[in-house]
């Protein structure tokens, strides 16, 4: 075939029927060469600087460089103009809007008998490839876990609205056996992107030593002011799982090669199968994504007898952190400062929370899960508390100082109790307070106020101020004030089994008889 090379092999026989003295026609009819090929090989042997017998001992390679000056390409003058502007379009290309033509067209105007737009883009992408190599990763069994966001969505449709809503995919790959997980989450926020996570520990059934992701902030479509820092929570997560994080560069593809080769797997291997479904749920995206991930797990692999489950049951599957025996959740924080009702707000639950009363004023550290609130101050628990929503008030007595203690403790069998151990007219009064009236909290203020007048009183002044009132059904705390500052009624009723006193005779009273 024309401009097909020559064997080097078949060059060393050449060479030693050379040697042997055979004619160059014979030599090209023995091997079946072209003469003209012979001649020109005969006459390099000649003029070379080594024997036949040194160029002999030359391992093929070498020998063909002896032999084969070079593609002539690379010593064209066009080239070595193309190869000194390279640094320019690299730097050019980086730039918004710019693109290969616009640079061809630049660089005819400089170097108009340069090469031709197919050959300059091909010698400009040889080029682009040659200065940035590729590197061969060794991996680890168990050592590494890639994580990331396919590019493309999966439909489905939401069975109240009919709306068509897209399911994000997370894919995670064990670059040392190639094991893989998929699943559909309804975004790519914090609470979504870490239950696939840690769905994703229970499928490999262990964690490994490093979780990779992709840029961290890139698992945040939209940001909350109660939602805490996706790479705060990560760390929460490499904690409690025992990992650490090693996120990949900002557009750095290959940091993470094995979860991008494997997106780009499963869009054949789940997406396409999948295009003529329709699915009304992410469970039910999750339960045909199942199917078809353990179908692609277990396929052997190209040029490979074995599948990747079987590679990662053998090799791996024991390498792994075995998982905590609590499921993780995730932590929010709060920096808030605790009211005059030794109380901190919750904004995000709008529901207050109970302190220590000797921590009033300070700021406190909120850390708070699903389930638990956790109050921490200079270091130390100071409080926690079962997470509830919506508004209200959640206390623990021991929080509450003497004086809300009390007012929190309210209650009629409380002021009925406290009154019996006082006066018995008080504890009479205050039962037919309490009895007249359907809403005991509209009276707390009257008892708290009869109770204060007590201890202000003596004791038998005040339970026949008491007992007065209770005659006269008149249960208010002003008449019984009234009854002990006036003495009136009270005057009366100790004086009223007295006898009456005849009035003193005097000389200036006039007398019955005065008109007769």
């Amino acid at each position: 075939m024309s401009g097909k090379p020559t064997r080097m092999s078949k060059i060393k026989q050449l060479m030693l029927l050379r040697q042997q003295g055979v004619s160059n026609r014979k030599i090209a009819l023995e091997l079946g060469l072209n003469k003209e090929t012979v001649n020109t090989y005969v006459h390099k042997i000649k003029v070379h600087e080594f024997s036949i017998n040194e160029l002999l001992q030359l391992d093929d390679p070498i020998l063909e460089s002896k032999f084969v000056a070079g593609c002539a390409a690379y010593k064209d003058q066009r080239f070595e103009d193309f190869k000194s502007q390279l640094p320019y379009f690299e730097k050019e290309l980086s730039r918004k809007h710019v693109t290969k033509k616009l640079i061809w067209e630049e660089y005819l105007s400089t170097y108009p008998n340069g090469y031709r737009y197919t050959q300059f883009c091909f010698h400009l992408g040889q080029m682009l490839v040659a200065r940035k190599p590729t590197a061969i990763l060794e991996h680890n069994a168990g050592e590494k876990l890639y994580v990331d966001f396919a590019g493309d969505t999966l439909p489905y449709v939401d069975r109240e609205t009919g709306e068509v809503k897209q399911a994000q995919v997370f894919v995670a790959t064990l670059p040392y056996s190639n094991y893989t997980f998929v699943m559909a989450v309804g975004s790519q926020k914090t609470e979504d992107f870490l239950h696939a996570l840690c769905s994703g520990f229970s499928f490999f059934g262990g964690t490994p030593k490093i979780v990779v992701p992709d840029n961290l902030k890139a698992a945040v479509i939209k940001s909350d002011k109660y939602e805490p820092d996706i790479n705060r929570v990560m760390e929460d997560c490499a904690n409690h799982y025992g990992f650490v994080v090693c996120p990949a560069r900002a557009r750095k593809p290959r940091d993470k090669a094995s979860v991008e080769n494997s997106v780009k797997t499963i869009y054949q291997w789940i997406y396409a199968p999948l295009r003529h479904r329709t699915f009304f749920s992410i469970e039910e995206i999750n339960a045909a994504f199942f199917e078809q991930i353990r179908k692609y797990n277990q396929t052997r692999m190209q040029l490979r007898d074995y599948s990747r489950e079987e590679k990662f049951l053998a090799e791996e599957k024991q390498k792994l952190t075995a998982l905590p025996e609590k499921l993780f959740e995730i932590k929010h924080y709060a920096d808030l400062q605790v009211g005059a009702n030794n109380c901190i707000l919750l904004g995000r639950d709008k529901h207050y929370y109970s302190v220590p009363y000797q921590y009033i004023g300070k700021r406190v550290m909120v850390i708070y899960t699903r389930t638990l609130v956790q109050i921490y101050c200079e270091g130390q628990s100071i409080a926690v508390h079962h997470r509830a929503h919506g508004f209200g008030y959640t206390t623990q007595p021991n929080h509450l100082c003497s004086t809300h203690l009390h007012y929190k403790e309210r209650s009629p069998y409380y002021y009925i109790q406290t009154a019996e151990r006082r006066s018995d007219a008080l504890c009479q009064m205050m039962k037919l307070i309490f009895a007249q009236t359907q809403i005991p909290e509209t009276v707390y203020k009257r008892c708290d106020g009869l109770l204060n007048l007590q201890r202000q009183t003596d004791p038998l002044l005040f339970e026949r101020a008491c007992q007065i009132a209770i005659n006269n059904n008149i249960l208010t705390y002003k008449f019984v004030e009234n009854v002990i500052i006036r003495r009136t009624y009270l005057i009366n009723e100790i004086d009223f089994q007295e006898t009456e006193k005849p009035l003193p005779k005097h000389e200036n009273i006039r007398g019955g008889n005065y008109y007769h």
